[in-house]
């Protein structure tokens, strides 16, 4: 394993728990006062700043699903995808650890949410629609992923792009399930949890990984656009934005044309 896999999939870990930690905190802590929009805020914030402190390391997918879409447009191998989620679900499991310890007798926080922040459906929305709400959403969170981290995307604002989509899925999913759109945010909370919501944590696994397989076929179907023609032959490479969703060339191939996606430059460089 070469040393910038190890450093991508610490950072992969770290990132995924200060994920389930501060923003299903929100929930979990403030939920009552801050609201769905709150909430909501909370999820795209961090996700915002992690995109551009994590994104040069491993290039800040710390979900699943996102790791998926890279996998399927060959920007990594099934082994690194393999150990990205490995550290994905520990780090959300993690995170979701200490949110239980701080809502435990010796935290002594009170739970807002009930049930640790898990997402779940029955109460304002059917299985069958709670399926069909998340692959939707998780498949528009990572269509934007895949095409703001593209050749032609405008360098350094990929992960405000990001950052804001996130924020608006979950302003629609919060009142129905919580909005998971990354099963490693689902599963952490969910195994404390129990009861229902650990029943049916599949859903909030299965459909976000749905999502985004239809966003790999979408964007290889529309394909990203490109601006070759305005980049000189001296520079050798489009530019690239760094605060997406790539992974350093030492274990990245350079990925198909059709995605829209293209290989980051030396450590230091972005996602």
């Amino acid at each position: 394993m070469s040393p910038t896999l190890v450093r991508s999939l610490l950072v992969e870990f770290l990132g995924t728990a200060l994920l389930v930690f501060v923003a299903v905190g929100s929930a979990v802590a403030g939920i009552d006062q801050l609201g769905p929009t709150g909430v909501a805020l909370a999820f795209g914030l961090v996700l915002l700043a992690l995109a551009y402190a994590f994104g040069p390391v491993s290039g800040c997918h710390i979900n699943p699903a996102v790791t998926l879409a890279v996998l399927l447009t060959r920007g990594m191998t099934p082994a690194e995808a393999a150990g990205y989620w490995v550290a994905q679900f520990a780090g959300g499991i993690a995170g979701a650890a200490l949110l239980q310890v701080l809502t435990s007798d010796f935290g002594g926080l009170t739970d807002q949410t009930g049930a640790l922040g898990s997402n779940d459906w029955g109460t304002t929305i059917s299985g069958g629609g709670a399926f069909v709400l998340e692959t939707l959403l998780t498949f528009a969170f990572v269509l934007v992923i895949l095409l703001v981290t593209g050749k032609a995307a405008a360098p350094g604002f990929a992960g405000l792009a990001i950052g804001l989509t996130l924020t608006a899925v979950h302003l629609i999913g919060i009142p129905l399930t919580g909005t998971s759109v990354n099963p490693a945010r689902s599963l952490g909370p969910a195994l404390f949890a129990g009861g229902d919501p650990l029943a049916h944590v599949w859903l909030f696994i299965v459909a976000p990984l749905v999502g985004a397989v239809l966003a790999v076929v979408v964007v290889a179907a529309i394909g990203a656009p490109r601006v070759v023609d305005e980049v000189s032959a001296e520079a050798g490479e489009l530019p690239v934005d760094r605060t997406g969703a790539e992974l350093p060339p030492e274990t990245a191939p350079t990925p198909r044309a059709s995605s829209g996606r293209q290989r980051t430059e030396a450590p230091g460089q972005g996602g």
